[in-house]
This record gives structure tokens, sequence and C-alpha cells, in this order.
């Protein structure tokens, strides 16, 4: 039986911030994962500078960024999420871990 599961995360980044501050913002979160024994399967820009249906912390638009990955265990999500949380580069993020979806 295999007992890897698929996640998506899905981060909002805050619009403000320089383009090489947000390549460093997305490369820490991807490290985070990879060195949590995550296997990043895509990592890439959802949509750049879109327009959200309420205020979040007083800015109305942002970057989603999506991720996929596969882990043994939930330690990278978990650290991903903890991390997230205390980041103010990101104002959003959603995680989905994806069950009986075929590849």
């Amino acid at each position: 039986m295999n007992t890897t599961a698929k996640y998506e995360i899905l981060y909002i980044i805050r619009p403000d911030i320089g383009d090489d501050q947000k390549e460093t913002l997305v490369e820490r979160f991807n490290n985070v994962l990879t060195d949590n024994g995550a296997e990043l399967t895509k990592s890439e820009y959802w949509d750049k500078n879109r327009k959200f249906a309420y205020e979040i912390e007083d800015y109305t638009e942002g970057d989603y960024y999506l991720i996929e990955l596969s882990s043994n265990d939930s330690n990278a999500v978990d650290e991903f999420e903890r991390l997230a949380n205390m980041n103010d580069g990101i104002l959003r993020h959603m995680i989905v871990r994806l069950e009986h979806l075929e590849d």
C-alpha cells in the first residue's frame, strides 16, 4: 500500500514587494517543503496581480502561487503552514490534500 499523499498549496503574495523579494520568498518556501521530505511536482505562478473579491489586510490584489507536491508524511506541509502564518509576505494560503484522484 502506498502511503504517499498528494497536496496542493495555493498562496497569495503581497503585491507591494519587489520581484527579487517574491522570488526569494517562493524559493524559501519551496525549500521548506523539499527540506522536510516533500517532492514538488509543480511550482508556478498561477496569476499575477489578481484582484480580490474583498480586501485582505488592506490589499485589493496579490500574486497567486501554486505548488503541487507529494509526501510520505505531513511534516513538510505542517512546517509550510507554520512559517506561512508568520510571514508578512504571504497574505493567505490554502492547503488541500488531494485524495482519490488519478494521475
